[in-house]
């Protein structure tokens, strides 16, 4: 076990934490009571916090270990799930975040709900809530990894006492706690990343070089191209581009993000620093990852371990405690999110909706904070039962594409509660289906990914219900309700 690492990071993440929760419940106390203080920072946060946390919010478990395992496997094709969530980030940026912070709405479910009726929302916040819900659980399983490959602890272990860190993260301020917590990280990382991979480079005999000879010599030469094999391309790069776009910029714990901001016009300006800071990032963990394996006495470790413990072993002290704590970071800023985002969910569109209406700002935000310690609490306890994280997150993902058609189409076509019923069941019914039946073995299609499938069935169904049901409403954003709501803001 490597103590004085572990101290440094643990030190550092603990400090950093404690600092900015005392500063701002001490703000807090002294404030008066504000809607959506807790979940929602009140809607006052600045674009030099909201373009921090949408960087990282999506740097998690994914990004990093994600990248590290999926770049030993296929290398430079890895970076296609990097640019798929910068592509996210401009999405939410230009669209769904603005438009949902122009409506002044607190979750995605309560926008279904103004297109499409109560039961809708009800049912489309239990299944995002359980679908965020599994992207925790990466989070938590990626948090165990990274301090398992700084104290030689189980993957158990460092789950526990990462969850135990991303609690913290957000229990005491919500997020405006995690935003400004970021901030700071954003800084701290990218620095240490790029000193990190400088100084691996330097003290490699010839560079990258030796990095590009052992692919070339082990008969692996494609895999040093973002371009590779015609399969690859289709079915992991293509298929988790299309996950990661018709999903996260209708998944809450993202979009909240954009929620809590100050203005439509923050948002907007955020997405000229996190798209690019977001997108590079990949580039830096796909050239890590593909290193840890060249290197022999790292390629026996395996794709989980190799590249956190190269960072660990060949970087000087200082270096190794910087990248490890903002790596740490970056994974619990996800981690927190994906706590704040179901636990919103939980008390906004569940227990507010249905149990009690007349909820004060003190009770939902006691609400959510019981929410976040019950789902980290779980996430730690299904943690280390996990299947790679990447082939993971994109059967995860696919929950959310059928919600993607729901919000644009209600918002710009048409307002069919029954046609949306349909959308969503079908759409689901099939996810499950190519999951855990032989379908797409029956059918010779084993290898085409559910994104794939679940578009194409969201977008027929889509269609033809809409079609069928045309003497609907027209789309909200066409509607006298949306006039009226906006003229009254």
């Amino acid at each position: 076990m490597n103590t004085t690492l572990l101290i440094a990071v643990i030190a550092y993440e603990l400090v950093l934490i404690g600092g900015i929760a005392w500063w701002l419940t001490s703000r807090a106390r002294r404030a008066a009571a504000q809607d959506g203080a807790f979940e929602l920072a009140s809607r006052t946060l600045p674009v030099a916090v909201v373009t921090p946390t949408m960087a990282l919010t999506i740097l998690g478990t994914a990004h990093i270990l994600g990248i590290f395992e999926l770049a030993w496997l296929m290398g430079g094709t890895a970076l296609w799930f990097g640019l798929a969530n910068a592509v996210a980030i401009a999405v939410v940026c230009l669209s769904t975040g603005r438009w949902m912070r122009r409506l002044r709405l607190t979750t995605v479910p309560e926008l279904l709900e103004m297109m499409h009726g109560r039961n809708l929302r009800i049912i489309v916040s239990c299944v995002m809530a359980g679908t965020i819900f599994g992207i925790l659980t990466l989070e938590t399983q990626g948090i165990g990894i990274i301090l398992a490959s700084m104290t030689g602890w189980s993957i158990r272990n460092g789950a526990i006492v990462g969850g135990l860190l991303g609690v913290a993260y957000v229990i005491f301020a919500g997020m405006k706690e995690v935003g400004w917590i970021n901030l700071v990280n954003a800084i701290l990382m990218y620095v240490s990343l790029i000193l990190a991979t400088i100084y691996i480079a330097i003290g490699l005999p010839d560079g990258f070089g030796t990095v590009s000879e052992y692919y070339q010599t082990t008969d692996q030469a494609h895999m040093l191209t973002i371009f590779g094999p015609t399969e690859l391309l289709l079915t992991f790069a293509l298929g988790l581009f299309v996950a990661v776009n018709f999903s996260v910029p209708v998944s809450q714990f993202f979009v909240q993000v954009a929620l809590s901001a100050r203005s439509e016009r923050v948002i907007s300006r955020a997405l000229w620093i996190a798209v690019p800071l977001n997108g590079l990032f990949g580039v830096f963990t796909v050239v890590l990852g593909m290193t840890a394996k060249a290197l022999p006495e790292f390629n026996a470790l395996g794709p989980k371990i190799a590249a956190p413990a190269m960072l660990v072993q060949l970087l000087p002290e200082w270096l190794a405690s910087l990248l490890l704590a903002s790596f740490l970071a970056a994974v619990i800023s996800t981690f927190a999110m994906t706590c704040l985002g179901p636990a919103t969910i939980f008390s906004m569109d569940l227990y507010k909706r249905l149990y009690n209406r007349d909820a004060t700002e003190r009770d939902t935000a006691r609400v959510t904070r019981y929410a976040i310690v019950g789902l980290a609490v779980a996430a730690m306890a299904v943690a280390t039962f996990l299947p790679p994280i990447l082939a993971s997150i994109g059967w995860l993902l696919s929950w959310m594409i059928p919600v993607m058609w729901l919000v644009f189409s209600g918002l710009f076509w048409r307002r069919s509660n029954t046609a949306a019923g349909l959308v969503v069941g079908v759409a689901w019914i099939v996810n499950m289906a190519w999951t855990f039946t032989p379908l797409p073995q029956a059918l010779g299609a084993a290898q085409l990914p559910n994104a794939y499938v679940v578009l194409a069935v969201t977008i027929i169904v889509g269609t033809v219900a809409n079609i069928a049901f045309r003497s609907a409403p027209p789309g909200y954003f066409r509607s006298p309700e949306y006039s009226a709501r906006i003229a009254g803001s």
